[in-house]
């Protein structure tokens, strides 16, 4: 049986396992520890006198204050006679949103794109590599630029481009059929509807993972999930309607409308995002033994199959790690949104900075915010890469 040893001393007395944890130089390490804490100590103090010589009292009691200032658009509801601690929260939950809405896009981008790079049709695989090239090769600053300028040069709303009579593109943003149940507000209905099915799905996935049409099945069990909803908020009195867009007048009205900033911020993360999750899908599928596939046409499965079955099940053990860092990334870039006139955490924090002083304060806010954001996407992904691995390892 092998023995595994954990780091550090085992079996000593407190003194003994904290001097072999500081290492053979304690004293010179100590040293050192205390000469960059009294660095800061000195920082800190200079950075307070600042502070003091212009009027200013460090601290985060100006977030109780009322902020005189507008923001654009928020999910949380915002008037310009609230807190700046209530601006702050806005500026947030678009943080938030973007950065969800954008992971989910860009990973069935990405992933369509790495699946085509390794098709045997060339122009498709050859499209896909430059396309990949181009991106990773320019600052997403000036792709975020060139998507902004592309939606501000749509034509206005009465000569927006019309998709199946329910999309349309304009100057004023991007318009879509929306779903709305009256009295519910759409975080709370819509979170139901996602947790149902995802509950469905994970059901599924127990009951039916080993027989034949899975997919089928899975399938079936999200709409039923979707179906009970639907007929739990109609028994409550919920009345549920699809609000579909039309041209009125000089605007577009009703639907879901994108505004030209969040529809550019969203699409260059996005695409540019997807371009890296397409290299690490394909280097996934690569690192799959050719012993795999050819085993699994063997069994006379179709290239669909082989995907979905053999390939990406062991694909993901090398996928997932590097999808965290995709996702960090993506949601770290949408601090450049403040160049486009996004009204994200970093914008609103330097408004705020701008109109109480409070600089530093802002900064650690931020930082703090997205530190939290970071951990929380990490966290997350990590539970879902141990499980990944654990489905991997069996007995042997």
């Amino acid at each position: 049986m092998t023995r595994f040893l954990q780091p550090g001393p085992s079996g000593l007395g407190p003194v003994l396992r904290l001097r072999t944890w500081i290492g053979p130089l304690p004293l010179q390490q100590s040293v050192l520890f205390i000469g960059v804490l009294l660095l800061l100590a000195v920082l800190g103090q200079n950075t307070a006198d600042s502070m003091h010589r212009m009027g200013l009292t460090p601290g985060f009691a100006f977030l109780s204050h009322q902020a005189n200032f507008e923001i654009g658009e928020s999910v949380l509801s915002y008037s310009a006679g609230d807190s700046y601690a209530r601006a702050l929260a806005a500026g947030i939950t678009n943080t938030v949103k973007v950065a969800i809405v954008g992971c989910l896009l860009a990973t069935v981008l990405g992933v369509a794109l790495g699946i085509a790079r390794l098709s045997g049709n060339l122009l498709l695989a050859s499209f896909v590599h430059g396309y990949v090239e181009l991106l990773r090769n320019t600052p997403l600053l000036l792709q975020l630029f060139l998507w902004s300028a592309i939606i501000h040069a749509l034509p206005p709303p009465r000569g927006a481009y019309t998709f199946l009579g329910s999309v349309y593109l304009s100057n004023r943003g991007i318009y879509l059929p929306s779903l709305s149940i009256e009295g519910v507000p759409t975080i709370v209905w819509l979170s139901t509807v996602v947790l149902a099915v995802l509950a469905a799905v994970l059901l599924c996935r127990r009951l039916f993972a080993r027989s034949a049409f899975y997919l089928p099945k899975s399938a079936g069990a999200a709409l039923a999930a979707l179906a009970l909803c639907y007929l739990a908020l109609t028994s409550l009195g919920f009345a549920a309607s699809v609000e579909i867009p039309a041209k009125g007048g000089f605007n577009i009205r009703g639907g879901l409308s994108l505004t030209p900033e969040f529809a550019a911020l969203l699409v260059g993360l996005v695409v540019n995002a997807s371009a890296s999750i397409s290299e690490i899908v394909r280097s996934g599928i690569q690192s799959v033994k050719s012993g795999q596939w050819e085993a699994a046409r063997a069994l006379g499965l179709k290239p669909a199959q082989i995907l979905r079955l053999v390939v990406l099940p062991q694909a993901l053990r090398v996928i997932t790690p590097l999808m965290i860092s995709s996702f960090l990334d993506l949601t770290k870039n949408s601090s450049l949104a403040v160049a486009i006139g996004y009204p994200d955490l970093v914008s609103v924090a330097n408004t705020t900075a701008n109109t109480t002083g409070q600089a530093l304060e802002a900064i650690i806010i931020i930082g703090a915010v997205y530190l939290t954001i970071s951990l929380s996407v990490s966290a997350v992904m990590n539970l879902y890469n141990r499980r990944v691995v654990l489905r991997g390892e069996g007995k042997r």
